[in-house]
């Protein structure tokens, strides 16, 4: 329900969202969780569903030790963590436990670092056969705020630009010779 500007009313607003991506596996993925939130009576379904058609820079990543601390918060250790994005590795990070963790995407050295452990790497397919209604998960997000969009938009220098420019150091940055 919106306002209108002109006629100041409410006005009902339907917004159709629609995937612009070319990846198969996502609109496969888009596909059973449309079907899965309609079916079931859970919200986890739509919220998934929510999160997929969001756009990349919407899907968040979330570190390996961001997850440990989730875990270690949670009653049940046995419990899936569900990440509608990348996972990540934190090197900072020196023993991971076992844990089992649901995402679009890991880095290489993060999923080396979850089997290790004995925990598992799952797909959302496999979670939809597993949870179809999202019980005995933990839905996560990786933090909104992060420096890597400050540097999104038009390039750095141009006019109406408010895009932060990569350099080595920002101490020096805007001198001029001395």
């Amino acid at each position: 329900m919106g306002l209108d500007a002109y006629k100041k009313t409410r006005v009902q607003r339907n917004v159709v969202r629609k995937v612009t991506s070319t990846n198969l596996y996502l609109k496969l993925l888009i596909k059973l969780y449309k079907f899965l939130a309609r079916r079931t009576d859970s919200n986890f379904n739509a919220t998934i569903l929510r999160r997929l058609q969001s756009t990349r820079t919407a899907r968040y990543p979330i570190s390996i030790s961001r997850l440990v601390k989730q875990i270690n918060t949670a009653k049940d250790k046995t419990r899936t963590l569900v990440v509608v994005g990348t996972v990540t590795d934190d090197i900072r990070l020196l023993n991971v436990p076992k844990i089992n963790v649901c995402a679009l995407r890991f880095t290489e050295t993060a999923r080396k670092r979850i089997l290790a452990a004995g925990g598992k790497v799952l797909t959302f397919d496999q979670l939809a056969q597993q949870n179809p209604t999202g019980t005995g998960t933990i839905l996560l997000r990786g933090p909104r705020v992060r420096e890597a969009l400050k540097h999104f938009g038009r390039a750095a220098g141009l006019p109406g630009s408010h895009a932060k420019p990569y350099v080595s150091n920002t101490a020096k940055k805007g001198r001029g010779s001395r």
